[in-house]
């Protein structure tokens, strides 16, 4: 068919609006009265004239609009020979009006009407009028518009256009090209993975010896150790489509449209299968039923009910296994993990210095690396950092040395990589001496103590250059992955965090508000060994918190307190007791050491930075530290 016969379809609400909108214009013309004007010529005549004519008593009748006059004539003589009687006649009266016109013309019995002012255009008033309606014509189809289309692709009778209903989500399954050597680390979770893959691949071999496989596969971790990653090389290696979906895209404003892409999303796996379902942030739509503000009607709940049904309804032979992935399972409704849904729980765990030094090779095989760049270094200057906070540090590197025009990223690169995402970026400010004397104090206070107390972590740099959101900091790096905290190196720790205050008050003999971060961690630290590991002999081992941590982030989520008034009291007096023997501690190893303090006092404010080694220069300038508890 030729282009040119092809015919442009308008949108539905477009023609709507239109035919709206004609009718309306057409119903405004038809039933708005309007001023006929008068037949025959209107002389146009100055406001001198038209007083004469009216003291003549040539003016018959006059209509006023505004400071417009309009009128008929008697006799025009002053109109000239040619003007017969009645002409018309118009004039501009003054805009500060005439107050003797009136009674000139009640005098004259001229019949007077005074009529309203015009507007300025027919389109215009039209137009004004009709604003509001067309707005609120345009919203209402609009919405509508919506509904229709969500009807459309759900589960109300409508056409089953999967495209059109998930928005391409998943249109197009694909077969992933990732696989289990792209996933870095994670060995304990791909080896509980694993035997899907034999599943999925020969399920006939499974069915024959009874085996059923699980039907869900929750994977737990913090944000950024590849979740979604595990699932996606679980499905390439597999071979199989994987459908892919976020947990929040099931919710939509119109009740039912979630729980319809459910039966939509199940429905498209069992047609491809054997096939791999991957829900995404599980939490969003998984949490506890009850909770929400509309009952057992609340979209979210309904959709969760969905899934649960759905889930029940597959069979053993069906081939078809949901993934999902969160880091919140504490949130979860019980439902969700029962045998039967989502009971194989695989745990995901933040990378060890082995694991961490696989993921930085694997990403630096992307970056032109220089000669003197070490990853196991890094690796083991990268405690606690997630598989995305490598990639970021890898890929903050190389903008480092592209910002410095550099053609390899070098180790110094990152370095600065390092200190921008565990310190923050550097600020300007302008710092008084006085106050650039106190923080060097400060800071030079926590590195003594950590420096020379034997259970506390080893020193990496300490600087008063301000980053982030502080002025200063002193920064410590594990020897070890540390799993438990022994009490010993609790007791070091929250020394060291007391330790810039101390020092402040030791050599400058007052206080600053300077640890108001440190009194907060401390304070934490302490009530977290009294109320909830038990390490205070008058406490003993009671769980006495006031707060839940998060499974994942360390954060604390408020809760019910279940305990007495006088055991709480009793927990804050063990706390203080803590606080005030770490401040003890801290003050004996500076007021013994006031010597090599003051010399790393004065090295800091000289170079404003130091690193370890040159640490250890100020502090134990002749030998090398190998026995910090000798040296006490």
């Amino acid at each position: 068919m030729n282009d040119n016969n092809k015919q442009v379809k308008l949108p539905g609400w477009v023609v709507s609006v239109i035919i709206t909108l004609v009718i309306m214009t057409l119903f405004y013309l038809l039933f708005t009265p309007q001023q006929q004007a008068p037949a025959g010529k209107v002389h146009d005549i100055s406001y001198s004239e038209f007083k004469s004519l009216v003291v003549g008593g040539h003016v018959a009748h006059i209509e006023l609009r505004g400071n417009i006059a309009k009128g008929k004539l008697f006799n025009p003589r002053k109109m000239g020979p040619q003007a017969e009687t009645g002409v018309l006649f118009k004039t501009q009266i003054p805009a500060f009006g005439d107050e003797q016109l009136l009674p000139e013309l009640e005098a004259r019995n001229v019949d007077v009407r005074v009529m309203p002012v015009e507007a300025e255009g027919t389109l215009a008033r039209v137009l004004i009028s009709l604003l509001p309606w067309i707005l609120f014509i345009g919203i209402w189809l609009w919405i509508m518009q919506r509904a229709t289309k969500n009807i459309a692709g759900g589960g109300l009778g409508g056409r089953t256009d999967l495209n059109k209903f998930l928005g391409g989500s998943f249109s197009k399954t694909e077969i992933p090209d990732t696989r289990f050597d792209d996933v870095a680390g994670q060995e304990s979770a791909k080896r509980e993975v694993t035997e899907l893959v034999d599943y999925l691949r020969n399920p006939a071999q499974f069915r024959k010896l009874g085996a059923e496989m699980p039907r869900g596969v929750l994977l737990m971790g913090p944000p950024g150790t590849g979740k979604t990653l595990l699932a996606r090389a679980l499905s390439g290696e597999a071979g199989v489509p994987f459908l892919s979906i976020t947990g929040s895209e099931f919710i939509e404003v119109f009740v039912g449209v979630g729980a319809s892409r459910v039966r939509k999303l199940f429905e498209t796996a069992k047609q491809q299968a054997p096939s791999i379902i991957f829900i995404d942030e599980l939490d969003s739509i998984g949490r506890t039923r009850g909770t929400g503000l509309g009952g057992g009607h609340d979209e979210r709940e309904q959709t969760l009910n969905q899934i649960l049904a759905e889930m029940d309804g597959f069979k053993s032979n069906q081939g078809v296994i949901v993934l999902a992935a969160t880091n919140r399972p504490d949130v979860l409704d019980p439902a969700l993990l029962r045998p039967g849904r989502f009971d194989r729980h695989v745990m995901l765990d933040l990378p060890d210095m082995n694991d961490r030094e696989k993921i930085l090779r694997d990403h630096g095989r992307k970056v032109p690396l220089a000669g003197d760049v070490e990853l196991s270094k890094i690796a083991s200057g990268t405690p606690g950092f997630s598989g995305a906070d490598l990639k970021n540090l890898v890929n903050e590197a190389a903008i480092t040395a592209a910002r410095e025009k550099d053609d390899k990223v070098k180790m110094q690169h990152f370095d600065e990589a390092r200190d921008k995402l565990l310190l923050g970026t550097v600020r300007t400010l302008a710092i008084k001496p006085e106050e650039r004397h106190r923080l060097a104090v400060h800071e030079a206070g926590h590195t003594l103590v950590a420096f020379f107390l034997p259970n506390a972590d080893p020193l990496y740099k300490v600087t008063i250059i301000p980053r982030g959101r502080s002025l200063g900091s002193t920064h410590q790096l594990p020897r070890e992955e540390r799993h438990t905290l022994p009490e010993e190196y609790l007791r070091d720790r929250l020394a060291v965090i007391f330790a810039g205050r101390t020092a402040e008050r030791v050599l400058l003999d007052s206080l600053s508000s300077g640890a108001d971060d440190d009194i907060r961690q401390g304070t934490s630290l302490a009530r977290a060994m009294v109320s909830r590991w038990g390490m205070s002999k008058e406490i003993g081992p009671v769980d006495l918190r006031e707060s839940e941590e998060h499974p994942f982030l360390g954060r604390e989520m408020a809760q019910p307190r279940h305990f007495s008034e006088a055991s709480a009291q009793a927990v804050d007096k063990a706390v203080q007791q803590l606080v005030l023997e770490a401040e003890q501690r801290a003050k004996d190893i500076i007021e013994k050491k006031q010597p090599e303090l003051k010399r790393l006092i004065a090295s800091l404010e000289e170079h404003e930075s130091l690193n370890r080694e040159q640490i250890e220069q100020c502090l134990q300038p002749k030998t090398a530290v190998h026995d910090k508890a000798a040296s006490i």
